[in-house]
């Protein structure tokens, strides 16, 4: 007797004597580990499965096709610069009386003192 089969996810689970179930696998853990390792662990990944269901002179063909779409990553920091006279600095423009050594102190005026 002819077995028959009413289950999509059984269906899925033979396309390709099973490889199509394995990579689907596969891409699953590769998902799983991107958003792992994601710094702030914050992101958002996608699978995409199409089927297609190809019907010719009773005979059904089933072609399958995935998408998977992982997260930007964003592994590095962003970096402030300022542009000085055409120029990068990593010294904000604030920063530059800092380090120029002691400013000369007006003489504080005392209005109580005669």
């Amino acid at each position: 007797m002819t077995q028959l089969l009413r289950s999509f996810c059984t269906m899925l689970g033979l396309l390709s004597r099973g490889d199509f179930a394995k990579k689907l696998d596969e891409e699953m853990k590769v998902v799983l580990d991107t958003l792992d390792a994601m710094p702030n662990q914050s992101g958002k990944a996608k699978i995409t499965v199409e089927v297609e269901f190809i019907a010719e002179l009773g005979r059904l063909d089933i072609k399958v096709v995935h998408k998977v779409k992982l997260p930007e990553t964003s592994r590095f920091m962003k970096t402030p610069f300022w542009m000085i006279e055409g120029a990068l600095s990593s010294q904000h423009p604030s920063q530059t009386d800092m380090f120029a050594g002691p400013r000369p102190v007006a003489p504080v005026i005392d209005a109580t003192a005669n």
